[in-house]
Parts: structure tokens; sequence; C-alpha cells
């Protein structure tokens, strides 16, 4: 469900709430262009938990495949101080 800033803006947080006891997500659109999502703090959680979960995935492919290499803090951030 979309609504406006000026929405929030006039009506409060607990125009978000009763507007989330709606639907899941709330899009608040900023002078006619989308530009902010808002979710309950649970649907927040469980997409948090999934992003973690699917870099964990991805690391675990990465070191099974050799995508990896070992080394010390120091030689690390000496990598780091000549990168930039």
């Amino acid at each position: 469900m979309i609504v406006t800033a000026n929405d929030v803006k006039t009506k409060g947080v607990s125009f978000l709430g009763s507007m989330l006891e709606k639907t899941d997500e709330l899009i608040i659109n900023v002078r006619g262009k989308n530009k902010y999502v808002v979710l309950d703090i649970e649907r927040f959680q469980a997409f948090r938990q999934q992003e973690l979960d699917l870099a964990h995935l991805l690391a675990m492919r990465d070191i099974k495949e050799g995508r990896y290499q070992s080394q010390t803090a120091k030689e690390h951030i000496e990598e780091l101080t000549n990168a930039l």
C-alpha cells in the first residue's frame, strides 16, 4: 500500500500502525516518488535473518569452491591500507 509523506506528517506514527494492520508493508511516496518502505518489526527481522542466511550460504559456497584467502590480521590491515 502506498501512502504519502504528507499523510505521515499530518497523521503521525499511529497512522502507520493502523495502516500496517491492513497490509504487510507501506511505501511512503515523497513528491510523487516512492522513497521509503515501512515494515513491522517482525517482518523486518525475518527479512534481516534471510539476508544473513543468504550471506552465510554464499560464504560457505565460496569456501567450498576455494574462493578465499588466508592471511594474518597484520597482512589484512596492510592490504586494506594499500587499497586506500
